[in-house]
């Protein structure tokens, strides 16, 4: 079944809120642990959530994307994020080894091949996985495209979307003094690993607050409000900062794009809020030029968030096409 002529009519509705019907850590070294937990149809098809940030952790409603009488939901907390252990730790925490714990992961669950699915840095980390292990993935649904390049982290982190929200904008330039404002990511990162835990807090809050106040089209209370917990907050800004300064750990900064050759044959949907100002749509449109094979959805009322109407109905009808492919076959 060709993906872009599927045109029977697609649910795009949230699925009802369902609970776990497994849970468990792994030790992936000897420093980490990860979280995980299956939901939906013991032996149905198995797909893997990728959460962003990094250091964003999962939700509950992770699991309504995806029909739970059809798939075999995994979803999972990447190392120093959500319940996984030890908490913002910086420590072995790179692009690879988060490869090498999905690879652990379906392992350890015994699952031979999954589809994959990841938003924002998920989609970071989905693309580089399935290019690390394309015989392992039936399928890729991608959102907010995040590639990590220069022109990327400078847009948000050093005063490109500023022009937009200037308001949200203010409080983050703030907490740098002037001289130090040439380059934010440094300086965050600078107090993000500083030897006093408040200070630590303080740039956590600064830098988490910063994106999610830019995170909707419309501005969403309950997403702002994560910006005051500090537990999430310091996990949410130490290791996306760590990230950051580091480049992904990508040894150039086209990577991802360079290497989509070893995915094309996978069936794929990608799906892009028009006016995301976290990962502006110039990176989507890149991915979409080099993989024109994938499914190129464009949400016209849309910003960054998954949680955003038009962002979660294409993705769950997204899913629901990569469903009818395999139910073909």
């Amino acid at each position: 079944m060709d993906l872009k002529n599927d045109v029977q009519e697609l649910n795009r509705n949230l699925y009802e809120q369902i609970e776990p019907f497994a849970t468990g850590f792994l030790k992936v070294s000897d420093v980490h642990t990860i979280y995980w937990e299956q939901s939906g149809n013991p032996s149905g098809h198995p797909v893997v959530f990728l959460h962003g940030g990094p250091g964003g952790g999962t939700s509950p409603s992770n699991r309504r994307f995806f029909d739970p009488e059809f798939y075999q939901i995994i979803l999972f907390d990447q190392r120093g994020a959500g319940k996984s252990t030890p908490h913002a730790c910086l420590e072995e925490n790179t692009t690879w080894d988060l490869i090498k714990d999905i690879e652990k992961l379906r392992e350890h669950l015994q699952i031979p091949e999954w589809q994959v699915f990841g938003g924002s840095w998920g989609s970071t980390l989905a693309l580089a996985y399935s290019q690390s292990h394309p015989d392992k993935v039936t399928g890729i649904v991608l959102r907010g495209i995040f590639l990590l390049r220069k022109k990327e982290i400078d847009w948000f982190y050093e005063g490109g979307a500023a022009a937009i929200f200037p308001d949200a904008w203010e409080p983050f330039r703030d907490l740098i003094p002037e001289a130090e404002r040439d380059c934010f990511v440094k300086a965050y990162h600078k107090r993000l690993n500083s030897d006093d835990l408040n200070t630590q807090y303080e740039a956590a809050r600064a830098w988490t607050k910063w994106e999610m106040m830019t995170a909707h089209l419309l501005p969403n209370e309950e997403t702002i409000k994560r910006g005051d917990n500090d537990d999430f907050s310091l996990a949410f800004a130490r290791i996306e900062n760590h990230y950051f300064v580091n480049k992904g750990f990508f040894s150039t900064d086209s990577y991802l794009l360079d290497n989509i050759e070893k995915i094309k044959h996978i069936n794929a949907v990608i799906v892009q809020g028009r006016y995301d100002c976290c990962c502006p749509m110039m990176s989507a449109w890149d991915l979409h030029k080099a993989w024109p094979e994938a499914d190129f959805k464009v949400v016209a009322d849309a910003g960054h968030s998954a949680n955003e109407p038009g962002i979660s109905a294409e993705l769950v009808a997204a899913n629901e096409k990569l469903k009818n492919i395999i139910k073909s076959k």
